[in-house]
């Protein structure tokens, strides 16, 4: 063109020397506007502390707002991203709503890239998660995404009977996603036949009988002397329960009943090992307990393990946990007329919930406890189950209270806990005592305070419970304010001189 001249590609126009655009004004306002470049979340971001710490505790309203702020997303970009609703997303980042469906779950982690390795569950298009052992075992008895089969279940227990392929990188206990993965498989997953026929003799239903036996009397010996000392004993039994599965000859009903008694007792050794002090070994129990009760085919021994499992979980830090397998194991359970469970359930989610600061959920799950309670038990309840009672209902609410910062009640409930429940139960009633001490020093009165501490230490003094052990260390910092006073003083030079004899060994 003469003289440098530039015309408007849509109108043909002279465009001015003083235009620096490629177009007039007006074919400029015409124009359609260009698209706006789709959301996404940038690689950077799973570098975050706060977005793993998050992911790792299946919190997914503090995912969504971090993942948001660090990548300058709107929530109606990560609603496009998810398929998730912008109306779902605000009432999640606010905590009015919880993302508990696994379906939902793998989408929203598609939907914001979530690296694989990361995640406890399988995305759809995504190379398989780590494992929760080493890498080295190819058994897939950990990942529960794989068929659960009676051959996993033995492997699973095996594993957690042997312990740690490799001690030096441990088991990594499930949590948040991992522990809702495992959740959802127990619940969704096929059952498979459990028989065996080959030669020899048949499994007798009377040795059954004495194999339930045992069981139950390593469950009344902890009620009484704690655990320290019983997990040995729990490991053999399993051991040898997990030899008949594997070399035993049975039908198909002596099949189940043989994996319902396995996942009692895995359950108890579970239990054992963690109040011996070892919460990452007494996941691996706990696990294989929920396989065990699928493969005998018992709801209630399935939502037994999870009780279990919602202990580990308020009691590591992670009550959310807590809360996710009390519900679950309700919601397996709604049909059945087993007050007695439905009652323990609901005192594992209010403890999650107390943990959590979530006072109104924490009460409501308590007042239903006592309502289902207060049925008694039904013939469908599990025997297993016979300590629970009023005294426990107490007992769980003095601790939810203690948790809420409200001593008075507190120390109401576990007064009324002590007088309810059974002399005989050392620990329990040590464990008891040992709340209510610190309920009167919170509550300012430290005469009462160290008077039913000195109670508690005289019981713990004969008992081996790492949980015990928990308790009056408390004791011993709710004393740090009060050291120069001659009860302070005297209470926790007996507090130190006791806690090695509380220490459990497996």
């Amino acid at each position: 063109m003469p003289g440098g001249e530039r015309r408007c590609p849509g109108c043909g126009c002279r465009l001015s020397r003083y235009n620096p655009d490629t177009s007039c004004a007006s074919c400029a306002r015409t124009a359609p506007a260009a698209p706006s470049p789709a959301p996404v979340v940038p690689d950077g971001v799973w570098q975050d502390p706060r977005v793993l710490d998050a992911l790792r505790a299946g919190d997914f309203g503090r995912l969504s707002r971090r993942i948001r702020h660090l990548a300058t997303l709107r929530q109606q970009d990560l609603a496009d991203l998810t398929g998730l609703s912008q109306s779902f997303l605000s009432l999640l980042e606010s905590g009015t709503r919880r993302l508990t469906n696994i379906d939902k779950i793998a989408a929203f982690l598609d939907g914001v890239s979530a690296p694989a390795d990361l995640i406890a569950v399988h995305l759809p298009g995504r190379r398989p998660p780590t494992r929760l052992v080493d890498s080295t075992d190819d058994s897939g008895a950990t990942d529960p995404s794989l068929p659960w089969t009676a051959h996993r279940m033995v492997r699973a227990l095996t594993d957690a009977v042997e312990g740690p392929t490799m001690e030096r990188r441990s088991f990594l206990t499930a949590t948040g996603l991992a522990l809702t993965a495992y959740i959802h498989h127990w619940s969704t997953a096929e059952t498979e036949p459990l028989e065996r026929a080959v030669a020899g003799a048949r499994i007798p239903d009377s040795l059954l009988g004495h194999l339930q036996a045992t069981t139950d009397h390593l469950r009344l010996m902890d009620a009484s002397d704690g655990s320290g000392a019983l997990a040995d004993l729990g490991k053999a039994h399993l051991n040898v329960l997990l030899r008949l599965l594997r070399q035993g000859s049975y039908r198909e009903t002596t099949g189940r009943r043989l994996a319902a008694i396995t996942a009692d007792t895995a359950a108890q050794t579970g239990w054992f090992t963690f109040d011996s002090g070892h919460p990452v070994a007494a996941q691996r129990y706990l696990l294989g307990a929920l396989r065990a009760a699928h493969a005998g085919a018992d709801v209630r021994l399935g939502a037994g393990a999870l009780s279990y499992l919602a202990i580990h979980g308020y009691s590591t830090g992670r009550p959310r946990d807590a809360v996710i397998a009390a519900r679950a194991a309700r919601e397996k359970i709604r049909h059945l007329d087993t007050p007695a469970l439905h009652a323990m359930l609901l005192t594992r989610q209010a403890r999650g919930h107390a943990k959590l600061g979530e006072r109104q959920a924490a009460l409501k799950a308590l007042g239903q406890a006592a309502e289902h309670c207060s049925r008694g038990r039904s013939e469908h309840d599990p025997h297993w189950l016979y300590w629970m009672q009023d005294g426990e209902i107490h007992s769980q609410a003095g601790s939810c209270h203690l948790d809420l910062g409200e001593p008075a009640p507190a120390l109401d409930s576990l007064v009324r806990a002590r007088e309810a429940h059974n002399p005989a139960e050392a620990r329990t009633r040590a464990l008891i005592m040992s709340r209510a001490a610190i309920a009167h020093i919170r509550n300012g009165d430290l005469e009462a305070g160290c008077a039913t501490a000195h109670e508690a230490l005289t019981l713990a003094e004969r008992l081996r419970s790492a949980r015990l052990r928990d308790h009056l260390e408390d004791i011993a910092e709710e004393l740090a304010p009060y050291r120069d006073t001659p009860p302070a003083r005297d209470l926790t030079e007996r507090v130190i001189a006791t806690l090695p004899l509380t220490e459990g060994r497996t």
